[in-house]
């Protein structure tokens, strides 16, 4: 029988990344072989985005350039998946005929049947039908071959949807209302994937504070406890946190839990209280700090990273100013920050007085340059320290394999407890050379602080 192949492009947040993970295992289930040559592919998925326009635009460009490909190859079946799938449904294929599949995030389970249909019927299908339960979603990773091969980390999802509607956040209306799963699921999956060699996880989830709450189970500091209690495992990651639901309970589980990364993304969006009372945030600036400051109490080693909007609609030079002191007393290890864009079915895009093009770009650029300083003054005060780095494998930089001949310029990459990006030499290769693997513990003496990343060297 011929090997049929498949290739899966992904934007997008990491519970994409983390679908398309699973998809890929799904695909190696049904015989399919994964191919980076899109050309040689006969089946194409792109995981879409809708979270903001540039995503959105990415889509249309890509999935338009797929059609001269269906032209050359008729079998080929191409597949829109994700959040602008789940957005637009048949008019997606209306816009793009050579589509044969359309499929929303609740209908990934559904792959196998709605490619049979395809490929005995012939016919293009539009799936953007709800999912009542998350297990059914989530069943999906009992039959998988995933194994995120070589890789010391794992994704593990713990809730999906949203119920917070930020005015500006098209994820309620693309992902569902918010569903949380029951923790023994969650820990059987953690536990399969420690036995595969897994040892750090991130829990996913659009507002991972608020698991439990709304199916009167376990709170999420208790589902991290369990966590922490599996053996074998040697990190504990999750994202994303809302500062509204941050509770003392969670916070102070940095300083009593060893597992738990000494790390937390908590997005601001921006340091106006009148700005944050627009996009329906439910927090003050106040409120904010108050929770940074707490946090630092517990865990003084924190590192805090946030996402922030510029130049949301009505944003004046005073509240943008605010969002700049912001930085300045608070001191981000890192942010992403990002030009607002209006998104369907979202009260801000019907909001007046929108920003320019020109004067979204000229705050974005002068919000990164202040925090570029904080980012790279907080990576300099880790010179000379040494770090414990958790592997994630051989350096991007470096472009031997794995399997080459250590040697002491061989250099690999992995990231410390606060989530900081290490590329790192082992200067006595043949004391390493069973010590180096994606997952494994190493401890390495930082020598240089670049903007995005260390440098170092592993120490016996």
């Amino acid at each position: 029988m011929q090997t049929r192949y498949f290739y899966i492009k992904t934007i997008g947040c990491q519970m994409n990344v983390h679908d398309s993970d699973r998809i890929a295992g799904m695909m190696r289930t049904l015989g399919y072989e994964p191919i980076l040559d899109i050309e040689k592919a006969d089946l194409i998925f792109f995981n879409t985005c809708s979270v903001r326009g540039k995503a959105e635009q990415k889509t249309y460009s890509f999935l338009g350039s797929l059609a001269e490909l269906k032209e050359r190859n008729p079998g080929l079946i191409i597949g829109a998946l994700g959040c602008v799938a789940q957005q637009e449904g048949e008019k997606l294929q209306k816009k793009m005929p050579h589509l044969d599949l359309v499929l929303g995030t609740h209908g990934y389970h559904r792959i196998p049947e709605l490619l049979e249909q395809i490929q005995m019927k012939r016919c293009r299908i539009s799936d953007t039908l709800w999912c009542e339960s998350i297990d059914s979603l989530e069943n999906l990773c009992s039959q998988e071959k995933v194994d995120q091969a070589g890789s010391g980390s794992r994704f593990v999802t713990i809730m999906r949807g949203c119920d917070n509607f930020c005015s500006y956040c098209v994820v309620p209306h693309v992902r569902g209302p918010e569903q949380s799963r029951g923790s023994g699921k969650i820990i059987e999956e953690i536990e399969r994937a420690v036995k595969a060699g897994v040892r750090e996880v991130t829990l996913l989830g659009q507002n991972v504070n608020s698991y439990g709450r709304k199916e009167g189970i376990e709170s999420f500091p208790t589902l991290l406890e369990q966590v922490n209690r599996i053996k074998g495992l040697h990190r504990i990651r999750f994202t994303t946190s809302h500062p509204k639901d941050l509770s003392e309970e969670l916070i102070r589980a940095f300083s009593r839990m060893d597992k738990l990364c000494r790390h937390i993304h908590l997005p601001v969006q921006s340091g106006s209280d009148r700005i944050l009372k627009r996009m329906n945030r439910k927090y003050t600036r106040e409120h904010y700090i108050s929770k940074i400051d707490s946090l630092r109490q517990v865990c003084p080693e924190i590192a805090v990273t946030t996402d922030i909007i510029v130049g949301f609609p009505g944003e004046t030079e005073e509240d943008f100013k605010q969002t700049l002191t912001l930085l300045e007393q608070v001191q981000f290890d890192a942010l992403f920050a990002f030009e607002y864009s209006d998104r369907p079915n979202t009260r801000a895009s019907g909001y007046r007085n929108k920003i320019s093009e020109i004067e979204k770009r000229k705050r974005l650029q002068a919000l990164m340059d202040i925090q570029q300083q904080y980012t790279l003054k907080k990576n300099r005060s880790l010179v000379g320290k040494q770090e414990t780095i958790l592997v994630d494998g051989i350096s991007k930089k470096d472009k031997r394999k794995i399997s080459d001949e250590l040697n002491e310029k061989f250099q690999w990459t992995g990231r410390t407890s606060t989530n900081k990006v290490v590329n790192f030499i082992a200067e006595n290769s043949l004391f390493f050379k069973d010590r180096l693997f994606p997952g494994a513990l190493v401890c390495v003496t930082i020598e240089k602080a670049h903007a995005n990343s260390l440098y170092g060297k592993a120490i016996i």
